[in-house]
């Protein structure tokens, strides 16, 4: 049974395209991943024309709010939407950046509700969506312990089920830079499960979160690294993604499969052909003093005294002669 949530995160690599975004649909169920996650966005919901560019990336786009214009889709273009993930057995997440969002989401019947590090202080919309009731991933990007705790704080009173991604709000995240250590420091600090969010266009920091006990993931997916827009260069590729899945589920079994070193009994057999016995490595004569330089240890086990025995062996005189590479047994000495 799988225990670590992967989700691939479209996010605006669609560029407002339809026929985009649910050819990411396709591409994506065929890697093995959990969920498929979009971003709502409605323009006059959610932004002004005071909203500045992250990065001032488009070449169509005179303002930020131009940009999610573009982006918008209609109610029953994301119910289409999720009845195609439906269909290839992705889960449909999306991420709401307004209550009108939330809305929507609710209307079309999203399990759960992942909440961008943006909007960790939005406690208006977060009390919407706590009183649904659903399960919350919230993202600590840009986040200080003392907001997440906040936040935390403010939803524990709403009784939903909380995860919390380690992310860092950098784009492509530089290795230095992923944050693992912050795995740890949630698991003891908050008790909830823990994950990555990662952004850093590698598959490795997502499979070592696996190792440290991660049990959700997510990154953004994407056809190629050189298409236009904002998260494409901190993306993984659909061949990418599908490594990552291989990878984090090979993990998987090798944490949920405890190894008892206290008992090799299954390798007697083994044992008793690659262990050695004692050895002289070269002729002795009867009343000679054995030294450690005329030692060897040869396979099997067994034909002699074993070779860690060694030590009782030097200093012992001989009582009989002995050919180069005789084993050396008990009954070699006084």
């Amino acid at each position: 049974m799988s225990s670590v949530f992967i989700i691939a995160e479209i996010g605006q690599a669609h560029e407002g395209s339809l026929g985009i975004l649910h050819s990411y649909i396709d591409a994506l169920s065929t890697t093995g991943v959990d969920a498929i996650k979009f971003q709502t966005h409605i323009a006059e919901a959610e932004s002004s024309e005071y909203e500045p560019f992250r990065i001032n990336f488009s070449y169509e786009d005179d303002t930020r709010y131009d940009y999610w214009k573009r982006m918008e889709f209609s109610l029953e273009q994301w119910r289409e939407i999720k009845e195609h993930c439906d269909r290839v057995d992705l889960e449909f997440m999306s991420s709401p950046f307004s209550n009108m969002a939330v809305d929507w989401l609710e209307e079309i019947g999203v399990s759960k509700y992942k909440i961008g590090s943006g909007e960790i202080s939005n406690f208006l919309m977060l009390e919407k969506i706590a009183k649904t009731g659903k399960n919350i991933i919230l993202s600590s990007g840009m986040s200080s312990l003392s907001e997440l705790d906040e936040t935390i704080n403010f939803l524990s009173q709403f009784q939903n089920k909380i995860s919390l991604l380690q992310c860092t709000t950098k784009y492509p995240t530089e290795y230095q830079d992923i944050g693992l250590n912050v795995i740890h420091e949630f698991k003891h600090r908050y008790n909830i499960p823990i994950g990555l969010s990662d952004h850093s266009s590698s598959i490795y920091p997502s499979l070592s979160a696996v190792s440290l006990g991660a049990t959700i993931l997510e990154f953004h997916a994407v056809f190629d690294k050189s298409m236009f827009g904002p998260d494409s260069k901190s993306s993984l590729t659909i061949p990418e993604i599908k490594e990552l899945v291989k990878g984090v589920r090979s993990i998987e079994i090798m944490l949920q499969n405890r190894v008892e070193k206290s008992d090799n009994s299954a390798f007697r057999e083994l044992k008793n052909i690659f262990e050695k016995s004692l050895a002289i490595n070269k002729d002795k004569k009867a009343g000679e003093i054995i030294t450690f330089d005329d030692l060897e240890a040869k396979k099997p086990f067994g034909y002699g005294l074993p070779a860690k025995e060694y030590q009782d062996v030097i200093g012992k005189r001989l009582i009989k002669d002995m050919l180069k590479w005789d084993f050396v047994k008990g009954d070699c000495f006084e």
